[in-house]
């Protein structure tokens, strides 16, 4: 059981709030995981900042953070009746590091110099990436806030998830009242009610009500994280205070943790007490180290402007470990949250406690983590075969990848991460590390296969997923995991698969040999001298407002195409695509934490980027009123991963054979099969790879 208790230094996301509004400290901060610590009036000092990152399970190596630093965000054990209200728990780590054999020890020192490199830099990255953020989030007095949201109804990518989502926006005085008495679903509805939580946070529970009505509440407005006009009569702090709080409570954060109360502070005192409107900016929502919010709250001329937190607290002594205070859930948002960049003690249970601040398996984050809650598990930690377990996924039709995808609805690596993500997450609960303590262990999805059985809109839909852990092989320094799954909504499966992981020690890590035993094996196109290809300049088409079914923003994963018309091992059709990596490119800030590498899933959607750009060159939409992209059901497609892309390796090059186009009724369909390259090396592997194309206008 993992009991919390309250003692220690506080961690204070006021002092958060005001690091990331220090931009002057970028370069400093981008060198250490910290800000400096910071004194705010009715908050405790600063301890940490606030953290946001993680990236795929495929590869990762060994690392030491700086001495005296925090990477995690952990939470360390405190003592509640010691916490000052407005703040919340400090943040602890733990750090090691592992010899290697002497045959290996150039290549796997190499190994381990280049990603503990790139762990510094990432760690600069996300430093870099929360200061920007906080730097435009200022509102002055009177001003109008600026959206900063990328299109009318959109969630930012990685911005905060709500745990809950409501149509209320607009709150009078009565239902103010009733959230003063908790009555929570009452206002917002029957999401803000879990099976097992006790329902304890109210509004107010400090202060005497002073908003007399809330006329506007935004979930990406302000800055993008949300926003809330108030009206109130009296203490200005109070109304402040009291806005932050309906926003929390809108967001359904209590959701996390059972008998939870809000705890709050506002940073600047104001004189006197006075009536009008209040603006609240919400600057960052997170479930790490425990569920808060912080805010800038505008009053008009006259009245500065104040900084606002609020924080979800536990009852003290309660165990906010698996099971524990997630009601009638295994695990939920907090957890998946602390796996992905925490403390794994919190997300996975006490035997976890030495995996938190290292390099460990994790799940992915921001707009990458596609798992919520764990629903039923009918297995037991050290059982490592035979346990089913059913979790589930919400996926809002305002999530960031619809709107940058060209699919009709979901975009094929949602299928694969969601569904993978969940395989990974309960066969790391069974425990296969554990039985080799004392080693590091990489995690990597080394293949699989899956079927898409029905096609399906799965906006505003909740995913069940439900894995099966058909068996586990311990060997020495590596194990391996089998699953099957499922995806399905309302009952109904629409996909369906199996799967392969490897945990696998730094010596396996550093002798990588890609698919071809350390072979290099060409690009077909690059073993037939004299022959001429033609480009798709998709860079172009995508800058076009009128391009249609073109994968934008986050989505775009290529930028050029080359076609040999009648080539490839097919006599079909051959593509070819060759992107320089960033090392800045914002998937390496979500996939993983203190391991960034591109995930597997997004190599696979690049290659049905490259198939969807010559679909439409090749003039397959035409007489199309809406033409869409889907995923063919009843096509099984498979992969096979050996190896990763990390930030420093310069380039990734990816090839398609087209092997059959097939027009019917609902438009036509093109199967492939494909590689992708790393510098020299073969590591990605796909076969039958399916995109159609259809018109969304079409009669049935």
């Amino acid at each position: 059981m993992t009991v919390l208790e309250f003692d220690g230094i506080p961690f204070d996301p006021m002092g958060a709030l005001q690091a990331r509004r220090t931009v002057d400290s970028a370069a400093t901060a981008a060198s250490s995981p910290h800000a400096d610590s910071a004194r705010v009036s009715g908050t405790a000092s600063a301890a940490a900042p606030i953290s946001a990152v993680g990236t795929d399970p495929v590869q990762q190596s060994s690392s030491v953070a700086p001495s005296g630093t925090d990477p995690t965000g952990a939470v360390a054990p405190v003592e509640r009746a010691a916490v000052p209200a407005g703040s919340v728990p400090a943040v602890t780590a733990v750090h090691r590091l592992d010899p290697i054999a002497e045959i290996r020890a150039g290549v796997v020192a190499a190994h381990r110099s280049a990603l503990s490199a790139q762990i510094a830099l990432q760690r600069g990255i996300w430093r870099q990436a929360l200061l920007r953020q906080g730097a435009g989030d200022l509102v002055a007095a009177g001003a109008a806030p600026v959206a900063l949201v990328p299109a009318a109804g959109v969630a930012p990518e990685g911005a905060f998830k709500a745990l809950a989502r409501t149509d209320r926006v607009w709150l009078d005085r009565a239902a103010l009242e009733q959230l003063t008495h908790g009555e929570i679903g009452a206002v917002f509805g029957a999401g803000h009610q879990r099976a097992g939580i006790e329902s304890v946070a109210r509004l107010a529970a400090t202060t005497a009500l002073v908003l007399t009505e809330v006329s506007r509440i935004e979930l990406y407005g302000g800055s993008g994280n949300g926003f809330v006009t108030a009206q109130f009569e009296g203490d200005p702090r109070a109304a402040a205070l009291q806005a932050a709080e309906v926003f929390a409570l809108y967001t359904g954060m209590p959701l996390c943790i059972s008998g939870s109360a809000l705890t709050g502070g506002v940073s600047e005192s104001v004189a006197g007490n006075s009536s009008g409107t209040v603006e609240l900016v919400v600057e960052g929502l997170d479930l790490v180290p425990r569920p808060h919010l912080v805010a800038t709250a505008s009053f008009g001329p006259g009245i500065d402007p104040v900084g606002v937190t609020v924080t979800v607290v536990e009852p003290q002594g309660a165990d906010v470990g698996p099971g524990g205070a997630a009601g009638a859930l295994l695990l939920n948002e907090f957890h998946m949250a602390h796996l992905a960049r925490g403390d794994q003690r919190i997300a996975m249970g006490r035997e976890f406690a030495e995996y938190t601040g290292i390099r460990a398996t994790r799940l992915p984050t921001g707009g990458l983590l596609l798992v919520d809650r764990v629903r039923e598990f009918d297995g037991a930690r050290g059982n490592l075969d035979g346990a089913r377990y059913v979790t589930e996924y919400d996926s809002p039709a305002d999530s960031w990848y619809y709107a940058d995808t060209a699919n009709d609805s979901m975009p094929h690596f949602v299928y694969m991460e969601t569904s993978l993500q969940a395989a990974l997450l309960m066969g790391y609960y069974a425990g296969p590390t554990l039985t080799q303590p004392g080693v590091t262990l990489s995690l990597r999805n080394l293949g699989g296969t899956a079927t898409v059985l029905r096609q399906v809109d799965l906006r505003d839909a909740t995913i069940e997923q439900t894995s099966r852990l058909l068996s586990t092989t311990i060997l020495p320094g590596s194990s391996l995991q089998t699953f099957d799954y499922t995806l399905s909504v309302d009952g109904e499966p629409f996909y369906r698969g199996e799967t392969m992981f490897g945990y696998f020690s730094d010596e396996a890590l550093g002798n990588q040999t890609g698919l071809d035993a350390g072979r290099f094996v060409p690009t077909w196109l690059a073993g037939q001298p004299g022959v001429r290809s033609r480009v798709i300049d998709v860079a172009a088409r995508r800058a076009d407002p009128a391009a249609v079914a073109c994968s934008h923003d986050k989505l775009a994963l290529i930028d050029r195409v080359e076609v040999v018309d009648g080539g490839g091992n097919y006599g079909a059709g051959y593509l070819r695509s060759l992107r320089a990596i960033d090392d800045s490119d914002w998937f390496f800030t979500r996939h993983f934490y203190l391991d960034p590498v591109i995930p597997g899933s997004l190599g696979v959607e690049s290659v049905i980027h490259a198939v969807q750009e010559w679909m439409l060159d090749a003039g397959f939409a035409e007489g199309m009123a809406d033409p869409v992209f889907r995923i063919p059901q009843d096509l099984a497609f498979s992969w096979r991963y050996r190896g990763q892309f990390l930030p420093s390796d310069g380039s990734v090059e990816l090839e398609a054979h087209i092997k059959s186009v097939r027009r019917g009724p609902h438009g036509v369909t093109v199967v492939v099969d494909g590689s992708l390259w790393k510098p020299g090396l073969r590591i990605y592997e796909l076969v039958d790879l399916a995109v159609e194309l259809a018109d969304r206008k079409a009669r049935p």
